[in-house]
C-alpha cells in the first residue's frame, strides 16, 4: 500500500472573513480539504459548490473540542490528534439498502383527529384514514379520501413497504355507503351517529336500516370481526400506544400520539419521506460461525435481546436480520461473541486505523496518557460541545474575552465520533488500551435505549477484569449514560492521573473481533512482563462472558461426541483415531450448545481467560479405552459405551440369546456377516402381539 503523502498545513485567523481567499484556492484542486471549523460549514459547503469544486470536504471542530476551556492552551496535542484522525477518515464501500415511497399514507386513530388530519394532508399526499376507537366525528361532506374503521390494528414493515390490518367492527362499510343518512333515519334506537358508526351497546337487532339502505347494501352486521387490511408506504398513528413494541421505530412511521404540536411535526415530515432513499447495509454477517443455535437446539441469543428496533430474528439454527428495519446501532456486533455479526459503518480495522493515528499523533506531539470518548454526532456531541460554551454573565474583556469562562474538556481527551455508540465493542476498547489510550469512555445519552448502555457495561466488566489482571487497575473502560455536563465533567476527572501503557502497539485491528482482543491482550501481557509485573496463568470471569472453559463429567460422558457436531466455533474436537473429546479454549465463546446438547448433561461451562499459551492447543477434556471387536479384533467405540449398552440390552427379549449380546460386541462389518450367518436365532417375526403373529 503505498504511503500517504504528507498533509500542507495552512493556518488562518479568520477563514470565513478575511482569509477566505484561501479555502477557494485550495478547493480549486483535487486533494482532500480539512477545514477545522464546524461553525460554519454550510457557507464553505455553499461556495465550494459555487465554485464547482471535487476537492473532498471535510470538517473537524477544534474550537470547543480543544481550543476553549481552561485547559485549552494545552491541547495541541490533541489538536494534532483531531485533524490526523479527520484526515485519516475513510468510508468503506458498503451495500445500500434502497427505500421508494410514493406517500401513500394510512392515519390511524380517532374520527376527531384522524379526520382533521386527512383533509390538510390530502393535497399532497395520497390519504387513507383508519379510524379507532368509538369517538366518532362527523365525515367529511365530500369524500377525498377513503376511510375506514376497525380495531385490533396491526402494522408491521417499513418505509414504503407497510402493511397494516384491522378487525372490522363496524357493520357500515363506509366505502361502499353513499352517505345519504338513511339509515339513521329508519333506526328507532338512534344507534347510528353523525360518524355512521353503529352504536352495538344500543342496537336491538331490528334492522331497519339494512331495509334502508337498500340496494346499496352497505351495511351488512355479519361484517363484524371480518379481518381488512392495505398496503402503505408511510403511517401516522396517532393512537396512545405504538402499534410497535421497539425503542427504534421503523423508517416511515411516525407516532406522535395526541399531542397537537407532535402531530404538527409529524405531519410536516411526512412530506419529506417521499421519493427514492438509501442507507447503508451497516452489518456483516456470517452465518458459519454463528452462535445461535445448531440442531434444532438455541444457544447464543446476545444479538436478539439487544435490538432495539426488532430487526433481528430467529430462523431456526442461524438468524435473519433484516436491513430495512436495521438503523445501524451496532449493539448487536458489540455483544456477538464469535464475531459473526460485524459492523460495517465504517469497519473496526477502518476506526481502529484512524484511531491509532490519532494516538500516534497526540504522542508526537509530546502529549501523554490520552483518553478517549466516544460519542454519536447527535446528542453526544452536543453535551461534549457545551462544556466549553460560554456560560452567562460571562464579563472578560480584552483578547480574554474570547475564551469562554468554563472549565471545557480536559486536554489530554480526544472525542471519537462514531455513528452510534452502541457499536463500540470490547475488541475496539481493548485495542485502543494496548495502542496507548489511558482509558476509554462510551457516552451514551438518555435518548438511546438503554439495553445498549446496559450490555456494553457488561461487555466493559469483562474487559476491566482483564485489565486489572495485567495490572492495568481503575476505570480504565467506562460506558456513560447522562445528559447533564457537569456530571459528565466530573466523570472525566475520574480518569484523571490514569497512566497508559509504556510502549504502544503498533498492530493493526482485524476485523475478526477474537482475534482483535487476542492481539490486544497479547500486547498487554508483554507490556506487564517487561515490566517485571507478574502475569496469572488464568483469570475469572463475570458470568456471561464470552471467554472461558468447559468441564466434563467423565464418569457421566460416554464420549458420543454429540457437542463436537453442536460446536459452531471448533472449539470442541474429536481425537481422531483415538476415543477422545478435545478442547481448544481461544475458540469457545461459552455460548452453552454443547452443554445443551449433550444427551448425558456431563458439560458445565466456566467463565475466564487464559492467559497461558495452552489456550491455543487442544487439550484432552475426556478420553476412555477403546473396545476392540470380539470377533477381528478391530478398535471401535469406547469400553464405556459398549459396557452400558450392553447391560441395558440384557433384559430386553430381542437379546436374551448369548449370541445376539455377543454381536453388539462386534463391529459393524462383524455384525452383518453374523447376522446372515446365524439361523437358529428368534427374529421379529417369531414374537406375537395382542392381534396374533407380529
Amino acid at each position: 500500500m503505498p504511503a500517504r503523502p504528507p498533509m500542507r498545513v495552512d493556518r488562518v485567523d479568520s477563514l470565513c472573513r478575511r482569509d477566505l481567499s484561501r479555502f477557494l484556492d485550495a478547493v480549486e484542486g483535487t486533494d482532500d480539504v480539512l477545514v477545522t471549523c464546524t461553525q460554519e460549514a454550510p457557507v464553505f459547503r455553499e461556495l465550494a459548490e459555487g465554485r464547482r469544486s471535487v476537492a473532498p470536504l471535510r470538517f473537524v471542530n477544534i474550537r470547543e473540542l480543544a481550543g476553549w476551556g481552561e485547559q485549552g492552551e494545552r491541547a495541541g496535542p490533541k489538536i494534532s490528534a483531531l485533524v490526523a484522525m479527520a484526515a485519516a477518515a475513510t468510508q468503506d464501500a458498503v451495500p445500500t439498502v434502497s427505500y421508494r415511497s410514493a406517500g401513500r399514507v394510512l392515519i390511524v386513530g380517532d374520527a376527531g383527529a384522524a379526520l382533521d388530519w386527512a383533509e390538510r394532508l390530502s393535497g399532497t399526499l395520497s390519504v387513507s384514514v383508519l379510524v379507532t376507537g368509538r369517538a366518532w366525528a362527523p365525515l367529511p361532506a365530500s369524500r377525498e379520501f377513503p376511510v375506514a374503521s376497525g380495531d385490533e390494528v396491526e402494522i408491521e414493515g417499513w418505509l414504503g413497504a407497510f402493511q397494516a390490518r384491522w378487525k372490522q367492527r363496524n357493520p357500515i362499510d363506509l366505502e361502499a355507503c353513499v352517505r345519504c343518512g338513511a339509515c339513521q333515519a329508519a333506526c328507532p334506537e338512534g344507534a347510528i351517529g353523525e360518524g355512521l358508526q353503529v352504536d352495538l351497546e344500543r342496537c336491538k337487532s331490528h334492522r331497519q336500516c339494512v331495509s334502508a339502505c337498500g340496494e346499496i347494501g352497505a351495511i351488512d352486521f355479519s361484517r363484524l370481526d371480518t379481518t381488512r387490511g392495505g398496503s402503505y408506504d408511510l403511517i401516522l398513528d396517532l393512537r396512545r400506544e405504538p402499534a410497535f413494541r421497539a425503542h427504534e421505530l421503523p423508517q416511515g412511521y411516525l407516532h406522535p400520539g395526541s399531542d397537537p404540536a407532535e402531530q404538527m411535526q409529524a405531519a410536516l415530515k411526512l412530506s419529506t419521506l417521499v421519493g427514492e432513499f438509501e442507507k447503508p447495509r451497516y452489518f456483516r454477517y456470517e452465518a458459519r460461525i454463528c452462535a445461535h443455535g445448531r440442531n434444532g437446539k438455541t444457544g447464543c441469543t446476545a444479538c436478539i435481546d439487544v435490538c432495539s428496533t426488532g430487526a433481528i430474528t430467529s430462523q431456526g439454527d442461524t438468524i435473519r436480520v433484516e436491513p430495512f428495519l436495521c438503523m445501524g446501532c451496532g449493539g448487536c456486533t458489540a455483544v456477538c461473541p464469535s464475531g459473526a455479526i460485524s459492523y460495517a459503518f465504517p469497519s473496526a480495522s477502518s476506526l481502529g486505523a484512524r484511531i491509532r493515528t490519532g494516538l500516534a499523533a497526540f504522542r508526537a506531539e509530546g502529549g501523554r496518557d490520552p483518553h478517549l470518548v466516544f460519542h454519536d454526532d447527535g446528542a453526544g456531541r452536543v453535551l461534549l460541545e457545551s462544556l466549553a460554551r460560554a456560560r452567562p454573565g460571562d464579563a472578560a474583556r480584552g483578547p480574554a474575552a474570547r475564551r469562554p469562562v468554563a472549565p471545557g474538556l480536559p486536554a489530554d481527551l480526544i472525542p471519537v465520533p462514531v455513528h452510534h455508540p452502541g457499536s463500540v465493542g470490547l475488541d475496539l476498547a481493548l485495542g485502543a488500551v494496548a495502542w496507548g489510550a489511558a482509558s476509554v469512555t462510551v457516552l451514551f445519552t438518555p435518548d438511546t435505549d438503554e439495553g445498549y448502555f446496559e450490555a456494553l457495561t457488561r461487555q466493559f466488566e469483562t474487559g476491566r477484569v482483564l485489565l486489572a489482571a495485567l495490572g492495568l487497575q481503575g476505570p480504565r473502560l467506562r460506558a456513560l449514560r447522562t445528559d447533564d455536563r457537569l456530571a459528565l465533567h466530573a466523570a472525566f476527572r475520574a480518569t484523571a492521573g490514569l497512566p497508559a501503557v509504556d510502549v504502544p502497539a503498533s498492530f493493526a485491528l482485524p476485523d475478526e473481533k477474537r482475534r482483535a482482543i487476542e492481539f490486544a491482550v497479547q500486547h498487554l501481557v508483554e507490556r506487564a512482563r517487561a515490566g517485571k509485573r507478574e502475569v496469572p496463568r488464568e483469570t475469572p470471569l463475570p458470568a456471561g462472558a464470552a471467554f472461558g472453559t468447559l468441564q466434563v463429567s467423565q464418569d457421566s460422558c460416554t464420549l458420543c461426541l454429540a457437542c463436537v457436531g453442536a460446536c459452531p466455533e471448533s472449539a470442541l474436537q474429536d481425537g481422531g483415531e483415538l476415543p477422545q473429546l478435545r478442547f481448544i479454549e481461544r475458540n469457545c465463546v461459552q455460548c452453552g450448545l454443547c452443554a445443551t446438547t449433550c444427551p448425558e448433561q456431563a458439560i458445565t461451562l466456566e467463565s475466564r481467560y487464559l492467559f497461558d499459551e495452552e489456550a491455543r492447543s487442544a487439550r484432552v477434556l475426556n478420553e476412555a479405552q477403546p473396545f476392540h471387536c470380539v470377533s477381528c479384533g478391530k478398535a471401535f467405540g469406547t469400553r464405556q459405551m459398549i459396557e452400558n449398552m450392553t447391560a441395558r440390552l440384557t433384559t430386553h427379549s430381542m437379546f436374551g440369546g448369548e449370541k445376539a449380546l455377543r454381536r453388539l460386541q462386534m463391529c459393524a462389518d462383524c455384525r452383518v456377516a453374523d447376522m446372515f450367518s446365524t439361523n437358529d436365532e428368534a427374529t421379529i417375526f417369531d414374537f406375537t402381539g395382542p392381534g396374533g403373529r407380529g
